[in-house]
């Protein structure tokens, strides 16, 4: 006899979990991090600094982006935090007003 195929993970896991940690569903599965320590914040908070003059305002840079820190991002049946990522302009004129995006970024850092 075969073992039972393991329970998806859905947004009510997600949810459910502590909110000290970061909570993503990938491939179905829940995964459960710690939040980032100092030096992660601070590599991430640096990097959105530098990027946005030239990316989000357009001083030096092509700009025309808009840049988020850790947006919850639902991409078909995942549910992810990434760290900084953008989206163009013409694809996201302003951030809207919701709790997760469906749209997909164009850029991701992680």
């Amino acid at each position: 006899m075969a073992a039972p195929l393991p329970r998806r993970a859905t947004y009510d896991d997600v949810l459910a979990a502590p909110r000290h940690r970061v909570a993503e569903i990938v491939g179905g599965e829940l995964r459960v991090t710690p939040r980032p320590a100092g030096p992660h914040a601070l590599v991430a908070s640096v990097l959105g600094e530098e990027l946005g003059p030239p990316f989000r305002r357009g001083r030096g840079g092509p700009g025309g982006w808009i840049l988020l820190d850790e947006p919850e991002l639902h991409l078909g049946e995942d549910v992810l935090v990434a760290d900084l990522a953008g989206w163009r302009r013409e694809r996201m004129p302003a951030v809207p007003d919701v709790a997760y995006f469906d749209l997909a970024p164009d850029w991701i850092c992680e």
